[in-house]
């Protein structure tokens, strides 16, 4: 075998198990009423935009290691950048209404079932859902008929970044948008950490609180660390770093935001969240028992 029918191997594997256990997931929190709370509803919404990432990301790059060369059309190559570019901004949403519902659980406990309500969890499902698709749309427009004096991409896919940097035409008003989206996922962060200097001081207090904290708060923050340092280093790299001695490092890096997250995500919270574990086990493994014993 060669190394690009290793690495097509390897990279279909992940590809599945990404979207085995994110649909797993998914149909165990649809399917089981005793997971149909606010947090396993926003938990199953950032399962789905994981499924949206990958699906984004693996085909071409799969079909490129088939190929013997490393080719996209322009609709293609359009396509794959605003569904990445969705993907990114749906994840940083979906993780600060998460961050919302944690701040409300564990600092105000008495009133979540008041303030959480199935009307506002659904609010705010829509809401991470339709902001990131309006966001996406007004970059869409702004950037879908921009002429491009070349066609060289360095990296493994195609994004915003790139797509801007071979234009032709003055970008400026695509620049202050950028600049504009910057500073909406800055504020979504800073609100997420506020959130959760509020929630390790409530936690702190209480045993119960540390517990809570331990079994619904961590997967979070892995998840959130996990997603803004692949996504700081991808997007670092391609404004600021233009060397070819570093172009592997590069697409290492640009990879991570779009391969570990969706993978890791299911997983994360699937063992540490009990009662998810719990229904997983119920719905799925005792039944393949009970049909292998009958």
């Amino acid at each position: 075998m060669t190394n690009k029918q290793i690495y097509f191997a390897f990279g279909l594997i992940v590809y599945i198990i990404t979207l085995f256990v994110n649909l797993l997931l998914v149909i165990t929190i649809i399917l089981d009423k005793t997971l149909c709370e606010p947090m396993y509803l926003f938990i199953c919404s950032l399962f789905l935009n994981g499924i949206c990432g990958a699906s984004a990301f693996y085909p071409k790059i799969l079909s490129d290691l088939l190929s013997d060369s490393s080719i996209i059309s322009y609709i293609p190559c359009q396509t794959q950048t605003y569904v990445i570019f969705f993907y990114t901004l749906c994840e940083i949403t979906c993780l600060t209404v998460m961050a919302y519902d944690r701040y409300v659980a564990i600092c105000k406990p008495l009133e979540y079932l008041t303030i959480m309500t199935y009307k506002k969890v659904g609010k705010l499902l829509a809401f991470s859902w339709l902001f990131s698709l309006l966001q996406t749309a007004i970059m869409t427009v702004m950037t879908a008929s921009l002429p491009l004096c070349g066609n060289d991409i360095d990296k493994l896919y195609c994004s915003v970044v790139d797509i801007v940097i071979l234009s032709c035409t003055d970008v400026t008003i695509i620049d202050v948008y950028g600049n504009i989206l910057t500073l909406s996922l800055v504020a979504q962060i800073t609100f997420i950490i506020t959130s959760y200097i509020y929630i390790i001081r409530t936690s702190l207090k209480s045993k119960t609180g540390r517990v809570k904290f331990m079994q619904t708060c961590i997967p979070h923050l892995i998840t959130l660390t996990n997603f803004t340092v692949g996504l700081f280093f991808d997007l670092s790299h391609s404004r600021y770093i233009k060397s070819q001695s570093q172009q592997a490092l590069h697409n290492i890096l640009g990879m991570e935001f779009l391969v570990l997250p969706p993978l890791l995500n299911p997983i994360i919270y699937g063992i540490n969240l009990t009662q998810m574990r719990r229904q997983f086990v119920k719905l799925y493994v005792n039944k393949f028992n009970a049909l292998r014993q009958g």
